[in-house]
């Protein structure tokens, strides 16, 4: 069977790249497990860094507060006015709450407070770490017997599994209430049957959904985010600052794509 220039059959040509692909993304996965499961692991080496993790909460946390409060306002409204002409046409405005409330609490909150978190905070986390490896800092920790992962990577960690429960909380309750500006004041639903539906259609098997989901993804964006920084000076397509900017763009790219990809699961096995 004739050969190419790699070595291979022929044949076996066309699933070389999609072959090359699962391999990266299975050892980088792999990589980033460990490279998790090790920050997890410094998490509890000292009370010491209980200071690092209070200046994280505020970093990701209070720091992202307005954004999500003004992105799960616009979401509720949006939600109120589709969801208002759409129950019009079967004559089931009065569902409006319960299309409202289910729709933030099961899917949206968890999910668009995850990518917001990810375009604000996590990619500050992936440019802070690397600018940090180019520089040379991390070796100076390492020289200095500071352990880098308990310094910089597990009180993010823990940062981000306080501040995103709290962040998805609050942006299901704006968006409730943007949905009772839009069908309520605006639209003539009546207020009471608004909040009769959330009550009755939301159940604590949502709310725990919803937390289980903001807690996966909390650890997955610092995942991502906090690995691609700190190796961003073993990256090949680019050296130096360039690499800082790739390796941002990466993690950033990423964790929006395995949020989706972990909303999907997740949600399959709440349901």
């Amino acid at each position: 069977m004739p050969k190419n220039t790699s070595g291979f059959p022929v044949p076996l040509t066309p699933i070389l790249g999609p072959g090359r692909i699962g391999v990266t993304l299975l050892r980088e996965s792999g990589a980033m497990g460990f490279f998790l499961l090790h920050g997890i692991a410094r998490m509890f080496s000292s009370l010491s860094q209980a200071p690092k993790v209070l200046h994280q909460i505020w970093a990701i946390g209070a720091g992202s507060l307005f954004l999500i409060v003004l992105i799960g306002l616009f979401t509720g409204m949006v939600l109120g006015l589709q969801g208002y002409y759409t129950l019009t046409m079967f004559g089931s405005e009065g569902f409006l709450g319960s299309a409202v409330s289910l729709s933030l609490i099961r899917e949206l909150g968890p999910v668009l407070t995850a990518i917001m978190i990810t375009g604000r905070a996590g990619s500050a986390m992936a440019a802070e770490i690397g600018v940090m490896r180019i520089s040379d800092q991390i070796d100076a920790l390492e020289v200095m017997d500071i352990n880098p992962m308990g310094y910089l990577v597990s009180p993010r960690i823990s940062a981000a599994l306080i501040s995103f429960p709290l962040l998805t909380s609050v942006f299901c309750v704006v968006g409730i209430l943007g949905g009772y500006a839009t069908g309520v004041l605006m639209l003539g639903v009546s207020g009471g049957v608004y909040f009769s539906r959330i009550e009755s259609s939301v159940r604590l098997a949502d709310v725990t959904g919803c937390l289980v989901k903001s807690l996966v993804f909390a650890l997955i964006v610092v995942a991502v985010c906090c690995y691609k920084g700190y190796f961003a000076h073993m990256r090949k397509d680019g050296m130096g600052p360039e690499a800082v900017g790739n390796a941002t763009t990466s993690a950033v790219v990423l964790s929006c794509i395995l949020l989706l990809a972990a909303d999907y699961a997740l949600t399959s096995f709440l349901l």
